[in-house]
């Protein structure tokens, strides 16, 4: 199950049953869990934890070195979870020092040709980023959340869950929970994906009078939240809890 090309350093640790296909490149002190594939002319670099049933397409390179200016070589790391497909020529860096020391992807995600995840980033689960969307640095992504072809979200960046991201954008702020965005702009609730994953009515309705208090009622941050919290939801909740944390401002 492992082609006599691949190259595989002596301090990594391969489970059983993975394989790696021909010409594939696996660096040291990395860890390969049961039932993941790599496919041919992989690059997995060191320092680098794949969990289980994960699935690398051809010209992926998972935990290579970052692309910060002050990155010296450090032992960081690199660490997805189970289930997830890297499709051609992925690429995830990474983490620095000056953050946590690591680039960390969940489950179960679905990650199409030249998709890009920058250092330090932090992603969650049943994450879909379609062919040449982009994280930049730092950028943290929550779970559910759809990246569309080429959309682009600047460093620092926090995209809350179950958010929907259309082709193209380029995102410089957070993005809150459930929120849909358009040609770079809020473009209502993501009322469809939430039915999908089964959403009750009462909450969808909750969370629709949460986003016209947020984006259509001329209301500060502060002023919404407060108006928010009277609705009684626990996902409305949820959204109040992202909204107090953020950092760089809200998409507007």
């Amino acid at each position: 199950m492992i082609h006599k090309t691949a190259i595989i350093d002596p301090t990594a640790k391969i489970a059983d049953n993975v394989e790696i296909g021909p010409y594939s490149i696996i660096g040291a002190e990395t860890s390969i869990g049961e039932g993941t594939v790599i496919g041919p002319h992989v690059v997995i670099g060191s320092h680098t934890e794949i969990g289980k049933n994960n699935r690398f397409y051809q010209f992926s390179s998972i935990g290579e070195e970052n692309q910060d200016k002050k990155y010296s070589g450090e032992p960081t790391k690199t660490i997805i979870g189970d289930g997830n497909v890297f499709r051609e020529c992925c690429t995830v860096h990474r983490g620095t020092i000056q953050d946590r020391g690591e680039t960390r992807v969940g489950n179960n995600g679905w990650f199409m040709a030249y998709t890009h995840i920058a250092h330090d980033c932090i992603l969650g689960d049943d994450i879909i980023m379609s062919n040449n969307a982009t994280l930049a640095g730092h950028v943290k992504v929550g779970d559910f959340v759809i990246l569309s072809g080429f959309a682009k979200i600047h460093q620092f960046c926090k995209i809350g869950d179950h958010a929907f991201v259309g082709m193209d954008c380029a995102i410089s702020k957070d993005i809150p929970p459930f929120v849909l965005v358009a040609e770079n702009a809020p473009y209502g609730l993501n009322a469809e994906g939430l039915k999908r994953r089964g959403f009750s009515a009462e909450s969808i309705s909750a969370l629709k009078k949460s986003y016209r208090l947020l984006y259509r009622k001329s209301l500060k941050i502060d002023e919404a939240i407060a108006e928010m919290s009277q609705l009684k939801d626990e996902n409305v909740d949820f959204l109040v809890s992202f909204l107090e944390s953020v950092e760089r401002g809200i998409l507007r």
